[in-house]
């Protein structure tokens, strides 16, 4: 996969796309990340990148034209393109979004900054406004951040085992199971009896039945929408009736 991440603080990428996961990904050539200053395509002598706003109002709007010029050196003849632009007016980011975002070739990201840019940008380029929650942040870099982490773990081979990104929590609708290592026994807290069976198949038994419960007491709100089984939803009834 490619990404190009627009942004007017590239600096602020430096640590999160160089190291752990992301960064191995990197250097094992499964993810190409470039990340192109916005500052650098501004034609005005001060490399200014942002303007008052027509009408009045606080603040300043990040300007059209090294926006254009950006947007035009990095989709130059690139196929299967997808424009994100992190905002909080965008739709809320989730596991089935990033899921469908691992498939596409190249992926450009637009990190707004001050009051948000030119509308003529969004018009011309943008695909989807992504948001990572309805809260208000200074910039879209962290938002980008945050999406290339959930996105790009989801590629195949980025992480050590396929499993892992299928097991994870909201991978299925639901939120995932406890997990438990050495020692089996720690001040007094003990690994449950079934972990240490050897038998898998009440292991994955007690899986389900504890990602239910795990979902019924944090999040009820993911049970709506999700896509349960006559077993699971008799678990969910039996795990009601005995107050989770």
């Amino acid at each position: 996969m490619l990404i190009d991440i627009l942004t007017l603080f590239p600096e602020m990428f430096d640590g999160v796309l160089g190291t752990s996961i992301i960064g191995r990904a990197r250097e094992n050539k499964i993810l190409d990340i470039n990340i192109i200053n916005i500052r650098d395509f501004a034609k005005n002598k001060h490399k200014q990148t942002d303007d008052y706003p027509y009408g009045g109002g606080p603040g300043m709007i990040m300007s059209p034209q090294p926006l254009f010029d950006a947007f035009y050196h990095v989709l130059d003849g690139a196929p299967e393109t997808r424009v994100v632009y992190f905002s909080p007016q965008g739709k809320t980011l989730r596991q089935d979004i990033a899921q469908e975002y691992a498939k596409i070739p190249h992926l450009v990201l637009l990190c707004g900054h001050y009051e948000g840019v030119d509308q003529r940008v969004i018009d011309r380029f943008v695909d989807e406004e992504i948001s990572i929650g309805d809260y208000i942040l200074t910039g879209g870099e962290l938002p980008a951040m945050v999406f290339i982490d959930c996105v790009c773990r989801l590629i195949p081979g980025v992480l050590g085992s396929s499993l892992s990104a299928e097991d994870e929590s909201f991978s299925k609708g639901l939120l995932e199971y406890p997990h438990y290592t050495r020692p089996q026994e720690y001040e007094g807290l003990k690994v449950p009896e079934v972990l240490l069976s050897g038998n898998h198949k009440e292991i994955e038994k007690w899986r389900k039945r504890e990602s239910l419960r795990n979902t019924l007491k944090k999040r009820p709100d993911l049970l709506i929408d999700a896509n349960l089984t006559l077993e699971e939803r008799k678990i969910i009834d039996e795990l009601k009736s005995s107050k989770i």
